[in-house]
């Protein structure tokens, strides 16, 4: 996310590395009962319309994807691993990184023209699986939106495989029926019509099969690793060189040039309903789904959060979690037919870009975004403690030394001989970066 820079009032301001940073004061604690949402009304027609593409075009699963992605990007491991040094203001270099990757010259916006997409979210395959492996394959994911406003592309997704550097763009797509009553589907937009720009795709959390995007202003739309449809492998009915058209179109279905696009197959609505203005935050009632992370211990969940910028009264942003079905990769529906988060916690700090919680222990990404890309600043890597009742205000923070432009968290146990680390990616044109900080670190 681009955001300007923001006055701090004395009571959000972050202190230097290990030392407690205040929770902003006055904060209100979260009302459990704002965070519910429902299967999406058109759950029955996305579930059609992803079957009737499926009996058109080939499938290609992950492992394959990951094995045969046609791009190339630059992956290090061990301490100081800094694959972009301009990911980290010169002031501060203390990242902690153990591990990076970075993407070629033109996914990194440093081989210069416009710059269409911008990184958000992040997940791992160590979200999905207790196991860590997808098959053969180990990939992480990041999600991007399209910042082009000559053609709204909506959003993409992009498999990594972080020891190779290999990586594969996939296009994120919605369903619908058109005039001839045939499947196609449009770019993945807020609102889904010719007035809807990009969905932000702010995070991404990858459980069993299904990967969820946050929608701000409404809440998930879900996609399905077992339908990712290979327009090259259609031969004649698959188009991958024309950049301009998306859908079917007399016959032939196109993907804006990308060979692989992936359609939406369910969404989760807020019971409160939709917010109205995804940039201003309020106390109460429909939160935003900025960021989304997975939490593996105990009963799995998925972990949603705000971003408030911090200047309306304690307006920090809230952080809640939601059950997730460990058999199917479904969320946990209660007997109402809703799904109900079990806990929601005020931020200590504003301006949040990713939260992941491990136990009781929340670790929350905080940038310091401006509009003058050279004065950018190292973000901050935060540790806090959730209360023990299901509401409450998240206690102080530690922190520690983040890349500038910081966003979406993930956690994974046990990478490689590092511990457990934190993955995140940085969105800023010529200081892209993946990089995982262990835990150990605070």
């Amino acid at each position: 996310m681009w955001f300007r820079r923001v006055s701090v009032t004395a009571a959000l301001i972050v202190a230097s590395a290990g030392v407690a940073v205040a929770p902003a004061a006055a904060a209100s604690a979260p009302v459990l009962g704002d965070f519910v949402l429902r299967p999406a009304s058109n759950a029955a027609a996305l579930t059609q319309r992803v079957t009737e593409l499926d009996a058109q075009l080939p499938k290609l699963g992950v492992q394959n994807i990951v094995g045969q992605a046609s791009r190339s990007g630059t992956a290090m491991s061990g301490p100081g691993a800094i694959c972009n040094p301009n990911a980290v203001d010169s002031k501060e270099r203390n990242l902690n990184a153990v591990y990076s990757f970075c993407f070629d010259a033109a996914d990194s916006g440093t081989n210069g023209g416009n710059v269409e997409w911008t990184p958000q979210g992040i997940t791992t395959v160590a979200d999905a699986q207790d196991d860590q492996a997808w098959g053969a394959a180990t990939p992480l994911i990041v999600s991007w939106y399209n910042d082009d406003s000559e053609a709204v592309k909506g959003s993409r997704i992009t498999f990594i495989d972080p020891f190779s550097g290999a990586y594969q763009h996939v296009l994120l797509v919605y369903p619908f029926q058109n005039d001839s009553g045939n499947a196609t589907y449009m770019s993945l937009r807020n609102k889904q019509d010719s007035t809807g720009g990009s969905l932000h795709a702010g995070g991404l959390a990858w459980y069993g099969n299904y990967l969820y995007v946050p929608d701000t202003r409404r809440g998930f739309r879900v996609f399905d690793m077992r339908y990712i449809f290979d327009l090259q492998a259609a031969g004649a009915k698959g188009n991958i060189t024309d950049k301009t058209k998306i859908g079917r179109q007399d016959g032939v279905f196109y993907g804006l040039g990308y060979r692989y696009v992936m359609p939406e197959v369910a969404a989760y609505t807020s019971v409160a309903g939709e917010v109205a203005d995804p940039a201003t935050c309020a106390a109460q009632g429909s939160p935003h789904f900025s960021y989304a992370a997975v939490d593996r211990t105990g009963t799995d969940h998925l972990n949603t959060g705000e971003y408030c910028d911090g200047t309306t009264g304690d307006l920090t942003g809230r952080v809640a979690s939601w059950p997730l079905n460990g058999t199917d990769g479904t969320p946990q529906m209660s007997a109402d037919g809703f799904w109900h988060a079990t806990n929601a916690f005020r931020l200590p700090v504003s301006n949040v870009q990713g939260a992941v919680s491990h136990g009781d222990t929340w670790y929350l990404n905080r940038s310091h975004g401006t509009d003058v890309p050279d004065q950018n600043d190292n973000g901050d890597l935060l540790k806090t403690t959730a209360p023990a009742s299901a509401t409450g205000v998240l206690g102080p923070a530690t922190r520690r030394t983040a890349a500038i432009g910081n966003e979406d968290l993930s956690y994974w146990p046990g990478f490689l001989t590092f511990g457990d680390v934190l993955f995140t990616v940085t969105e800023h044109p010529g200081q892209r970066m993946v990089y995982a900080t262990p835990v150990s670190a605070f």
